[in-house]
Order: structure tokens, then sequence, then C-alpha cells
């Protein structure tokens, strides 16, 4: 997924051998992290059984989430596919990073197509408030162009509702990896 240019990304340092690199462990380490916090909250008394069965669903797009992001989101973004068996309900704040109430909120989700999901999720995508899909300089762009993304199109996904734009900030500063010394101001024009 990530070209040449991934070397001047922020969070890889100098002196990091290819095996390092091209290790997943960043990706094994968010999942350890957010199965811990699944058990914490499968065990949490204080919360309600069927609250807490939600909040795990919510994990991983389905009930409760899913149904409330249907209620704002009728088909992905970039593809336009809206066959709900084709489709993930994919947090916009990420779960791991949400409250109990934002990994339930209908306004924190997408729907989006697998593909689509794989890129946004890993901050290889993400969304100005305008509607104008953002593509990261790091993402692979002969694996974006396979993936139905040309990152040389000017592509508008349409309006997003106030709270969705509140996420969507929250995914651009936190989510959307950048390369080094591309600051929030340069990127936004």
């Amino acid at each position: 997924m990530i070209g040449a240019e991934a070397y001047r990304v922020a969070d890889v340092g100098q002196n990091v051998s290819r095996v390092e690199r091209d290790s997943p462990a960043p990706e094994r380490d968010i999942e350890e992290w957010e199965r811990r916090i699944e058990a914490a909250i499968d065990t949490d008394a204080a919360i309600r059984q069927t609250e807490r069965t939600a909040l795990v669903q919510a994990r991983r797009g389905q009930g409760l989430f899913r149904d409330n992001v249907r209620s704002i989101e009728h088909a992905c973004r970039i593809t336009r596919v809206a066959r709900m068996e084709h489709l993930i309900a994919s947090h916009i704040q990420p779960w791991r990073d949400s409250s109990n109430e934002q990994r339930l909120d209908g306004e924190n989700g997408l729907l989006l197509t697998p593909t689509v999901d794989h890129l946004f999720d890993k901050g290889f995508i993400s969304f100005e408030n305008t509607g104008q899909l953002v593509v990261s300089p790091v993402a692979d762009p002969v694996s974006l162009k396979r993936m139905g993304i040309d990152r040389d199109a000017n592509v508008n996904v349409g309006a997003f509702s106030q709270g969705q734009r509140q996420y969507l900030e929250f995914h651009r500063e936190n989510v959307l990896r950048m390369a080094r010394g591309v600051s929030k101001g340069e990127r936004s024009g």
C-alpha cells in the first residue's frame, strides 16, 4: 500500500531496517489495543449487558452502530455501491479513540465497500468537510488505481452532516497519513 514516499512518514525512524518497515506490527498493536478495550467493556458491570453487546458489535461495524449509520448514509461515498451486503459501517473517528457514546453514534460512520474501508481505516484516504477526497501522499498510486482511486482525479463525494464533519476533522488530524514536513495548512489548500 505504501510506496517509496513511506520513508518520509513522520512515524518512521531514519535508521529503520527493511524488516521493521515492512512489519505489520503497528496493525497488530492496534488490534491488541482494541481487543483490550473490548474486553474491558465486556466485563464492566456498570454497563448494561445490551449496551456492552452493542459496543462490541460496533467495533466490527455491525448491529446498532450499522443501523445508526444507515439512517444517515445510503451508499459508499466513493464507489456508490448501495447494496448493504457489500458495505461496511466504518467509524470515522476510530472505535479505539471514541467514547462509548461515539462508538454507537451514526454521525461517526460511513458506509464503505471493503477496499475503500481499508484505505480509510489505514489513513490512506480521508475527506475534507466539503466532500473533497483527500489522498495521502504516502499511498502507493498503483495500488490506489487498482482499488478504484485515481489520486489525480478531482473527486467530491458530497456534503457531510455537521456531526460527520466534526469526526472527519479528527480523522484528518489523527488517522490520515501525511509526509514529514507537510503542515496542516499546506494540505488543506
